[in-house]
């Protein structure tokens, strides 16, 4: 196997990288109209703390991003359809919905099995909604994240064209972080995932826990039952159930994984444990059952 070659495949995925100078000008003149403004939407430790965890992303994504370059190199070598499906303007039309797909599984995924959840809690973990928290990335997610577009090149798509739509998705779902922007015409909060549909996901709030899980299209939360809409009666409060209450983007990274470890070894029997690395955060052998659909049932919100 020629690691060189498929380093050189990984290298032609730029396009997130490129956009990065935007998203910094962006947050820049977000942050000076918050000062000017007096909005406090901004905190200054908070928002290193995000840059923080986006330079540890980037260092733990690397060797899971290669071993996903070479399995998808060669899903797509065995897939009938490789002959078929190219680069045509249809095929990248039908792969942004995929892609969007999958990424809806793996984010669902992510708030709905504990260990999964643990490496993307980073990402929820401000209590401030702003463009730098889109940079809040969460890094353990990104050793299993690959798994859930595995199945885009036996269906015939090139690995370049599948990193690249990721990218795409990544890049639009910048700008959804906001509180600065209120609903748009009904047709397009029909289709699309916007800033009021992410402060939902974004919020602590019972009513709005583990939904609106959308890339680009909030149609599949539509479609799969986990749709909620922002309310103007009930403002989303931005941050964990139990928030951490520290900047530390080492501790930001790790501490779910820490109190997962920590569930599992006082767990009796191996199904109690199996339960708390597979069940969604906030189930508990002799405590509370905190689930989010738990709680919204207890209030008839389901």
């Amino acid at each position: 196997m020629d690691i060189q070659y498929y380093l050189d495949l990984v290298q032609q995925d730029k396009l997130a990288i490129m956009v990065l100078p935007i998203f910094f000008l962006v947050i820049f003149l977000e942050k000076w109209y918050d000062h000017r403004n007096e909005l406090n939407l901004y905190d200054n430790k908070d928002l290193l703390a995000s840059l923080g965890m986006l330079l540890i992303t980037a260092v733990v994504e690397f060797i899971p991003k290669v071993l996903a370059f070479i399995l998808i190199v060669n899903l797509h070598a065995i897939s009938p359809l490789a002959d078929i499906v190219g680069r045509q303007w249809w095929a990248w039309l039908i792969l942004v919905f995929l892609d969007d797909l999958s990424y809806y599984a793996f984010h669902r995924a992510n708030h709905e099995v504990r260990l999964f959840w643990a490496g993307h809690v980073s990402h929820h973990s401000s209590q401030h909604m702003n463009f730098g928290t889109a940079l809040r990335q969460g890094a353990g997610e990104r050793i299993h994240k690959y798994f859930f577009w595995l199945w885009l090149p036996l269906l015939g798509f090139d690995v370049i064209m599948i990193f690249t739509v990721m990218s795409i998705n990544l890049i639009y779902q910048f700008w959804v972080h906001t509180d600065l922007v209120n609903k748009f015409p009904a047709p397009i909060e029909y289709v699309f995932n916007t800033p009021s549909h992410h402060r939902v996901h974004h919020a602590s709030n019972i009513r709005y826990l583990d939904c609106n899980h959308a890339g680009m299209f909030i149609i599949w939360d539509r479609l799969f039952g986990t749709f909620s809409e922002e309310l103007d009666k009930e403002k989303p409060v931005y941050g964990l159930t139990e928030n951490i209450h520290t900047n530390n983007p080492a501790i930001v990274a790790t501490h779910e994984y820490a109190s997962l470890v920590k569930d599992v070894w006082n767990a009796p029997g191996v199904l109690n444990k199996l339960k708390y690395i597979f069940y969604a955060p906030g189930w508990s052998h002799d405590k509370e059952d905190k689930r989010a659909k738990t709680l919204r049932k207890k209030l008839n919100l389901a």
